[in-house]
């Protein structure tokens, strides 16, 4: 199953920092950012959160929730989220179940070592669980900016 823009998504429910179990359906009237990562504590991924983290604030006034979501454990997610001060939650996605459903894994090579890695991609839900935008192949500079933008224009 591979999900498409301007179609519902099927619900999914995943483990997250805080004791917190993100189901989708139960965050219907809300819209909902899901930004996928390669790894914690990595230089592009620290800042994409660090920018995440201070816009933050904006998400919310745009009634937006937002979740990062790799497939490190929870153990590392919460060392994370507590070095960088994050005020959102990440998703433990070990199982590979929701970087499967958003077709994020990738062939990717790191000195000259073929491997299987995220895609740095973010998707962003309306308050009825339907996909409106995607950006795939992500570069962290302005990145974020763009999504805050597009969460303020959806209503």
């Amino acid at each position: 199953m591979s999900i498409k823009v301007d179609t519902p998504l099927p619900d999914f429910t995943a483990p997250a920092t805080s004791g917190v179990t993100v189901t989708l359906s139960e965050l219907a009237g809300k819209k909902v950012v899901l930004y996928f990562y390669p790894k914690d504590h990595t230089p592009g991924c620290t800042t994409e959160g660090q920018d995440f983290r201070d816009m933050y604030e904006q998400f919310q006034a745009a009634d937006t929730l937002v979740f990062g979501i790799s497939r490190d454990s929870l153990r590392t997610h919460e060392n994370f989220r507590a070095k960088q001060g994050f005020p959102f939650e990440l998703i433990s996605d070990a199982d590979e179940t929701l970087c499967r459903l958003f077709d994020v894994i990738r062939q990717k090579q790191l000195y000259g070592k073929q491997y299987e890695g995220i895609e740095r991609s973010t998707f962003l839900i309306d308050r009825e669980g339907v996909l409106r935008r995607e950006w795939r192949k992500v570069k962290v500079p302005g990145h974020v900016a763009e999504v805050l933008a597009a969460a303020q224009a959806l209503d």
